[in-house]
Order: C-alpha cells, then sequence, then structure tokens
C-alpha cells in the first residue's frame, strides 16, 4: 500500500472532493422518497395539481443537483486513479530497468508485462470504484435507514433486521470469492507466457510442425483459468438472488405493516410508497458495495504483485562515484571464476582462469549449453560471480560505475535486437551526441555500410519494431554498428556473426584489425575459422575450461578443439 499511498498524496484534493461530491448526491438521492411521499399524501389525496407540479420541479432540481455531482466526483475520482497509476506504472517499469539479469529470469517476463498492463488497471480500477461508493453506499444504507426512522419507528425495525442479513450475505459471499481473485491473476500469468512464447518463437512452431501441441497447451492453460473464473463467477452469481430474496421479504413485511398502520391511521399511504423506495435504495447501494469491495479486493491483490516487483531490490551495487583508471596492461582477468544461476543446482561455469591483455583478440568456442555466452556475459557485469574475482582493466569489477563500465564495454548479443525507429535512431544507443562521421565509420567496420546505402532514406530509413524488416545478417550487422559507434575499450561479439557468409564473417574480422590497437575483442562463435586468427582461444564444455592457446597449439593439444574444427573441415584442410 505505501507505494499506492505514495502516488494518492499528490492527488489529495481530487481525493477528497470525489467522495465528498458522491456523498452529496446520495444526501439529495435520500430527499427523494420523501418528495414522492408528499406527492402522493397531499398533492394526490388532496388533488391539488399545482402542490404536485411544485413538488415535481423540486425532484427535477434534485435530480440535476445529484447529476451534477456525480458528474463532478467522476472526474475527479477519474483525475486521482488515472494518475496514481500513471505514477505506479512508471515506477514499475523505471524498477525494472534497474533490476539485473538473475532478478528477471527469476520473475519471468510475461509476469513482468502482466504487472505492468492488467494488474495496474485493476488497481486504477480499484482506486476510481473507492473514491465513488466506498463511502456513499454506507451512507446511504444508513441514512435510508434513519429516514425510515423518522417516518416510523415500527416499521423502521424491518430495517434493523434486513441490513444486518443482507450485509451477512454480501460479505459471506466475498469473503470467500476474494481468495479466487488471486488465483485468476497467476492463471492469467500461465496464459500470457504461453502467448509470448508462441509469438516470438512462432517460426520455430511452424518449422516443426507443432501448431496442434501449442494450440493444445494454450488451451489447457485457458481452460485452467476459465474454470478458475467460472467458479468464482458461479459464487458471485448468487449474491443478487439472495439478496433480491431478503429485500424482497422485507418489502413484503413493509406492506403487511404499512396496510395496518394505514388502517389504524398511523401512516398515510405515501409513507408507505417512501419506505419500500428506502429499502430499493438499501438493495442498490448494498449490491453497488459488493461490486466495489470485489474491484477493490482485485485491486490490492494487484497492489500486492506489483509490490512484489517493487519490493525486490538488486542484488548487483555499483559504485557511485567515478572511479580513476589504474595503468594496466590486463584488459580482462579471470581468477577461478565460478558461476550459479540463481535457482540452478548446479554450477554453469566452474574454475574459470585466463587472462586477455588490451589489444588482443580472444576466441571463446564450445559446445551447445558449454558456457559460452555466460563466461562473456560475466564481463559487463550483467551477472555477478558467485565464485573467484574478475578484474577489468587491472580493478575488481565491483569497483565500477554501471555507466562507465557499460560504456567501456560493447556488447553484440546473440540475439540481433533492434528498436523500432531508425537505423540512425538505433546506431545512436551505442552514443548519443555521435556525428555523421563515427556512425559511417561503424557501419564500415561491420560491413553494414552497404546495408544502408541500399535502402531509400539512408540512416533514416524505417525500422519496424523487433527490426522484422531486415535479414537476420543485416540485422547482425547493425548490433555490431551499434556497439562500435561508442569505440568500446573491449568489444564482445556473442555469437554475432552466425548468420554472416564465409566472406562477410572475414571482411568483419579483418575490419576489426584496423580499430585501435588497444581494443580487446571477445568474440564467441561455433566456427573455428572465425577464430584461427586469435590471440587466444578458450575452449570451454560444461562450463569448464578445457583448452587455452591459439589455433595451431589448440589443434595439437585438446581434444575438443580438434573435434570441433574436424566436425567442421576435412582433415587436413586449411581453414581460410
Amino acid at each position: 500500500m505505501k507505494y499506492l499511498l505514495k502516488h494518492l498524496r499528490q492527488y489529495k484534493k481530487q481525493s477528497i472532493l470525489a467522495p465528498l461530491f458522491k456523498m452529496l448526491e446520495a444526501l439529495f438521492d435520500l430527499f427523494v422518497p420523501l418528495v414522492v411521499a408528499n406527492i402522493i399524501n397531499v398533492g394526490i389525496g388532496n388533488r391539488d395539481n399545482s402542490y404536485i407540479l411544485k413538488q415535481c420541479g423540486i425532484l427535477v432540481l434534485l435530480a440535476l443537483i445529484g447529476i451534477t455531482c456525480s458528474f463532478t466526483a467522476q472526474y475527479f475520482a477519474a483525475v486521482a486513479s488515472v494518475g496514481c497509476a500513471t505514477g505506479l506504472r512508471h515506477d514499475l517499469f523505471s524498477h525494472i530497468q534497474k533490476l539485473g539479469y538473475s532478478e528477471i529470469d527469476t520473475a519471468g517476463t510475461s509476469t513482468l508485462i502482466t504487472r505492468m498492463t492488467s494488474d495496474i488497471n485493476q488497481v486504477q480500477n480499484g482506486i476510481n470504484m473507492a473514491m465513488r461508493l466506498l463511502l456513499r453506499s454506507p451512507f446511504i444504507v444508513f441514512g435510508a435507514m434513519i429516514m425510515a426512522f423518522t417516518i416510523n419507528a415500527k416499521a423502521a425495525l424491518i430495517f434493523l433486521i434486513a441490513i444486518p442479513v443482507l450485509s451477512v450475505i454480501v460479505y459471506g459471499i466475498m469473503g470467500v470469492t476474494n481468495p479466487g481473485y488471486k488465483g485468476i491473476q497467476e492463471k492469467l500469468d500461465h496464459v500470457m507466457n504461453h502467448v509470448r512464447e508462441n509469438l516470438t518463437g512462432v517460426r520455430v512452431v511452424r518449422a516443426f510442425g507443432k501448431e496442434k501441441e501449442e494450440v493444445a497447451n494454450f488451451e489447457h492453460a485457458n481452460s485452467q483459468l476459465n474454470a478458475m473464473q467460472l467458479r468464482i463467477g458461479h459464487l458471485s452469481a448468487l449474491m443478487n438472488p439472495m439478496t433480491y430474496v431478503v429485500v424482497n421479504l422485507a418489502i413484503i413485511a413493509i406492506l403487511k405493516v404499512g396496510a395496518s398502520s394505514i388502517d389504524g391511521g398511523i401512516l398515510l399511504s405515501g409513507d408507505v410508497v417512501a419506505l419500500v423506495n428506502y429499502m430499493s435504495q438499501i438493495l442498490v447501494e448494498l449490491v453497488k458495495m459488493a461490486n466495489t469491495i470485489i474491484l477493490i479486493s482485485k485491486a490490492l491483490a494487484s497492489i500486492n504483485r506489483i509490490a512484489g516487483v517493487l519490493d525486490t531490490e538488486p542484488a548487483m551495487e555499483f559504485q557511485e562515484q567515478k572511479v580513476v583508471w589504474p595503468k594496466s596492461e590486463e584488459a580482462v582477468r579471470f581468477e577461478h571464476v565460478g558461476l550459479i544461476y540463481r535457482g540452478a543446482g548446479e554450477e554453469s561455469l566452474t574454475d574459470i582462469t585466463f587472462c586477455a591483455k588490451k589489444g588482443q583478440t580472444i576466441g571463446v568456442i564450445g559446445g551447445t549449453g558449454s558456457g559460452k555466452s555466460t563466461l562473456v556475459n560475466l564481463i559487463p557485469r550483467f551477472y555477478d560471480a558467485t565464485s573467484g574475482e574478475i578484474s577489468i582493466f587491472g580493478m575488481p569489477i565491483e569497483k565500477w560505475g554501471k555507466e562507465e563500465l557499460r560504456t567501456r564495454v560493447g556488447v553484440v548479443m546473440q540475439k540481433a535486437q533492434l528498436f523500432q525507429g531508425t537505423i540512425r535512431s538505433n546506431l545512436l544507443w551505442g552514443k548519443q551526441n555521435a556525428t555523421q562521421e563515427e556512425l559511417w565509420h561503424a557501419l564500415e567496420v561491420a560491413q553494414a555500410a552497404e546495408v544502408v546505402r541500399g535502402k531509400e532514406k539512408g540512416l533514416d530509413e524505417p525500422v519496424e519494431q523487433g527490426g522484422r524488416n531486415f535479414s537476420g545478417g543485416q540485422k547482425q550487422r547493425l548490433t555490431i554498428a551499434r556497439a562500435l559507434v561508442n569505440n568500446p575499450d573491449i568489444l564482445i561479439l556473442d555469437d554475432s556473426a552466425s548468420a554472416l557468409d564465409f566472406a562477410t564473417d572475414a571482411s568483419l574480422r579483418k575490419a576489426l584489425k584496423t580499430l585501435p590497437e588497444e581494443l580487446t575483442v571477445f568474440i564467441v562463435s561455433q566456427r573455428t575459422s572465425s577464430l584461427k586468427h586469435a590471440d587466444q582461444i578458450l575452449v570451454l564444455e560444461d562450463g569448464c575450461l578445457v583448452g587455452l592457446g591459439t589455433h595451431e597449439q589448440l589443434l595439437e593439444n585438446c581434444e575438443v578443439y580438434r573435434e570441433i574444427h574436424e566436425s567442421q573441415f576435412k582433415k587436413g584442410d586449411e581453414v581460410q
């Protein structure tokens, strides 16, 4: 709730005025049955048409004042609820950006998306309804009972019996159904996860002809959500018939008591009509109150889920102040480094030790799942090693500031990712104030200049969401250019040339050699041809470093490297 109250404080005026105007509307509603009673008792009883018209004018006036108060209350409630939801959404998105890879991996992308959309919408609806009806409905219920006592104390006793019975029914059903709403949101997470996986992996699904299986999996998750919603819906549906039974019995009792009182001259017929109207108002308001509390319960469940993300503290802590670069010829040093992913039982990397000097090209190779990407992800500190020590330019990686470290280390991810906008806007991610010359130089080195020149608008060519209007090789070259724009001191190419042909790959490696001598390059690749000219090659198997040396040394001394090489080239063939 602290996160909700933080934003509600910014809308104090609206938070007070919205329920205040709703209470005013309720007050005028309570006068309506009395005016109707006067019309029946006096106007119709005395056949006084002028009196009837005057009272009808009062009813119209009450309606106009009531609707004005209602619109005003709705406006203030909307401003407060939408503003509060907007602030929550900003806070949540900002906090997610601060989380490390470990926290995001643990929470899950689909769950975070649900928090940002469905849960915040539930909170917005809950705030809106709470401001409009949370005070209005009790005010009407107790106000109607008080007004009933002003008409006739004996008949008003029926209200004293009916209201507690109605409250037990309403809140009893709510007590049973409210815990289910949290379960519904969790089931919605599962459905979102299935949708997201299928949308991102649609080509894989179709390539393997798994459409029917995926449809079946989605239907299973959706049917579970549907079953839970129906179960809660069936329980909630009991509220209306049960409350209507109680209210109608109360109305029958009022009519019975009223009939005998009219015969005895204690009550007039208009008074009985007023009592029936007050009972009907109570019924309507209790149902509204129940629906409001259901929405508030959903909102509370959602705010707790949002708070769960906001309460997740990033495991990594970065230095705030800028560091003084030590003079070291070492670019990267790993000393007995190990890593266990959060929630995993075994190490993904075990006892990794090597040193990369400035200006060297380091190759990383190994089978699928050997830990290549995991190793290079430790260099920009996407994850923290669970054992050992990592040094960047002679200083422990924990002492580097986040911005400074990520500026000095350029990363090209294994999966090429472009953002909606233009080629220029994507390249400027590397350096916001990069000049035209710097952009073209990066494109030339990345072998992407011809791609851009071939586009009608050049650097201002539109990029669709995810870069879907570019081929895999084009996306890889553009992401390499994006990393080069900032002139990093360490460049990591995480299998980022896998979609390039051998000629383009060779041209890229040749162009990288023309960059400043102090640039240290890590190349993760499945091709031994891409790593042949590296100064050092790290060979990984099951998270362990099983080979370290040059191409020729590893062919002679490392069986794993030799097997990878011979699987790609016939024995004795020369790698170009």
